[in-house]
């Protein structure tokens, strides 16, 4: 299509800022020109990010104060009026939105004066400020929002979750094949809540190992500070080879090198190990809003790629158990691992790009893969 003008909003926080990231790459890169239109918290991405940044205000329905709805009120009507102001001055082809309450005065700005506009969503259950916009947009990409969705199934297409370059390159890497008595790689990790959760529920889950099972496991584990002395020697006093940390900066080199990971579910997490097809244990953050990662792990799941277990219910015994079987029977991880690949969308950036392109240009949008 000729070279247009894109503005794409997303909200503060990583997992609504990276999607955008990749899109507004792969825009560039066809030649597009491409802005950035959300509130002061993504400011800090700017100098990765390939675009001009705009600052609108935007707000919150959070509280039921009375003064505090005024509040926000007035201020989404401000933030939308200025919104406007940029989309007539730059007069971009299309308006598109990744989440976040940062996303809703552009996005109501653009479909209040007929600019085509498309909404994003990572997770299988649509966030707050996603669901308010979804009847104003002529489409909602999905990571793993489904077609059979009863109110918005016609607008959906299953593009998947832009992911790093890094998670492309251990894809590329097949998934080890290992006999019984090989080294087992175990990689937990789960953000802070995860990081605490797991800092002792792994270790206890070891200790319960019968002796010739718990010598194969070789363990990579993330911990919050606090917990490291304390995770690091209960698994010194099992034997265990382990390597724990706070912190990863090569996440998708140790995804590829796994046999098996056992860790929370978000969006990004359930997407790159998809791609990258690696079987997982995954413990749904028991108070996300919405249980949106519940629902992202039941997708792997269903694919046969994953086991969810809620938390709650992950007592020593049964995770000690799927450890076990996991290590004396790889060919079933195999099997898992192939299922996890075969339900990832490596191409979902470029998906998402060819459905930008169509939304801008005007063509039917059906043509589009769905």
């Amino acid at each position: 299509m000729d070279k247009s003008c894109f503005f794409l909003s997303a909200g503060g926080t990583g997992g609504h800022v990276f999607p955008a990231e990749a899109l507004a790459h792969e825009l560039t890169a066809r030649g597009h020109a491409v802005h950035l239109v959300t509130d002061s918290r993504a400011e800090r991405y700017a100098g990765r990010f390939p675009a001009d940044i705009h600052v609108v205000p935007s707000a919150t329905f959070g509280s039921k104060n009375p003064i505090a709805l005024i509040k926000a009120a007035w201020t989404l009507f401000i933030g939308t009026r200025k919104a406007r102001a940029l989309f007539f001055k730059h007069r971009p082809a299309a308006v598109i939105g990744f989440g976040g309450y940062p996303t809703v005065p552009p996005l109501m700005a653009a479909t209040s004066i007929g600019i085509p506009a498309m909404i994003h969503e990572q997770n299988a259950v649509m966030g707050r400020a996603n669901r308010m916009l979804a009847p104003r947009v002529k489409a909602i990409a999905g990571g793993f929002l489904s077609r059979s969705d009863p109110q918005f199934g016609a607008k959906i297409f299953e593009t998947g979750n832009p992911v790093r370059p890094a998670v492309l390159e251990a894809a590329a890497k097949p998934y080890r094949q290992r006999h019984p008595e090989d080294e087992f790689h175990l990689l937990v990790f789960g953000g802070s809540q995860g990081a605490h959760f797991f800092a002792d529920a792994i270790p206890s889950a070891l200790a319960a190992l019968e002796d010739e099972v718990r010598r194969r496991i070789v363990v990579t584990q993330q911990a919050r500070p606090e917990d490291l002395d304390n995770v690091r020697a209960r698994f010194a006093a099992l034997g265990i080879k382990a390597a724990v940390t706070p912190f990863f900066n090569n996440m998708a080199e140790l995804i590829g090198e796994a046999d098996l990971v056992i860790s929370r579910s978000g969006a990004s997490t359930v997407s790159e190990l998809s791609v990258i097809g690696r079987p997982a244990i995954f413990v749904p953050y028991p108070h996300a809003l919405d249980h949106d990662q519940a629902a992202n792990a039941a997708r792997m799941e269903q694919a046969g790629g994953a086991r969810v277990i809620r938390q709650e219910e992950l007592s020593v015994s049964i995770l000690s158990d799927l450890l076990t079987k996991a290590v004396n029977d790889p060919e079933k991880l195999q099997k898992s691992a192939a299922a996890a690949r075969a339900a990832g969308k490596p191409e979902a950036t470029k998906r998402l790009a060819d459905l930008a392109e169509a939304l801008a240009s005007g063509a039917p949008l059906e043509g589009t893969e769905k």
